[in-house]
């Protein structure tokens, strides 16, 4: 459905009822249905909502606004053109960092994190040579399929990878598609994420070669007050798409323990 939440419309994929509401927020190049295997098992448990952000698939595409700041406040109006009451943030790569992000400005309703090979608060730390590849990963067909094998740890079926690839090629704006590799990865919201209270899980792949487990141990884990870290088996950095399943029960295990507490 199309969802009118501050100045914009976006794409928004919904499924499900029972609050605590699990807010998606997707990977640089990825849409609101990177999260379709997840939430079709979350589903039944909980309400779940994922969007196309801004500049992507099919929600609106402004010349401008897309700093890490822009792309929470997005967040922020889409909960609350939901009438969410209480809800947890799930973010993946650049969606980790988005939700690290506004989770430290305590919002209203929020009841957890969810981090999903999340990226650093502090500014990406890569080679030149790995820039470039970053740069230009979403300038053709066969560098995107270049980058999908660097992502992931198993070759999603044909379907899957047509579907990765539509949404690779979904920027509607070059300031969208460029957002990432040239500002966003490089803002330092270090300062911010000590504010984080809510319980907070980072979930990593134990084959992710964009950032390793050791880098979330070293990078993450540390900055945000009570963390907790666990280990997604056989997966890359592309976890919803490497590992749905594994990744939807530590997802469902963490939101139950979250309502658990609540009731006590």
């Amino acid at each position: 459905m199309k969802l009118k939440a501050g100045e914009l419309s976006f794409n928004v994929l919904e499924s499900g009822s029972a609050e605590p509401a699990l807010l998606f927020l997707h990977y640089w190049g990825g849409s609101a249905r990177t999260w379709q295997a997840v939430a079709l098992q979350l589903s039944t448990d909980f309400r779940c909502i994922a969007y196309d952000q801004r500049g992507w698939g099919e929600s609106d595409a402004p010349e401008q606004g897309y700093s890490i700041g822009d792309l929470a406040l997005d967040a922020r109006h889409i909960i609350e053109a939901l009438h969410v009451r209480r809800y947890v943030l799930v973010g993946h790569s650049m969606g980790g960092k988005i939700a690290q992000f506004l989770t430290a400005q305590r919002p209203p309703g929020l009841a957890g994190l969810v981090l999903v090979a999340p990226a650093t608060p502090t500014p990406q730390n890569i080679s030149q040579p790995a820039r470039q590849a970053q740069l230009h990963a979403y300038d053709s067909r066969e560098n995107a399929l270049e980058a999908m094998a660097f992502l992931t740890a198993h070759p999603p079926s044909d379907t899957l990878k047509e579907q990765i690839l539509a949404d690779n090629f979904a920027a509607r704006s070059l300031e969208a598609k460029l957002a990432w590799p040239t500002s966003l990865a490089y803002e330092d919201i270090s300062g911010e994420v000590g504010n984080i209270a809510v319980p907070t899980l980072i979930l990593a792949g134990d084959q992710d070669r964009q950032d390793p487990l050791e880098q979330h141990r070293r990078e993450v884990l540390p900055t945000i007050p009570g963390a907790k870290i666990e280990v997604i088996r056989n997966s890359g950095h592309l976890i919803p798409i490497d590992q749905p399943h594994q990744l939807a029960e530590a997802i469902r295990a963490f939101v139950l323990a979250l309502a658990n507490v609540g009731e006590r």
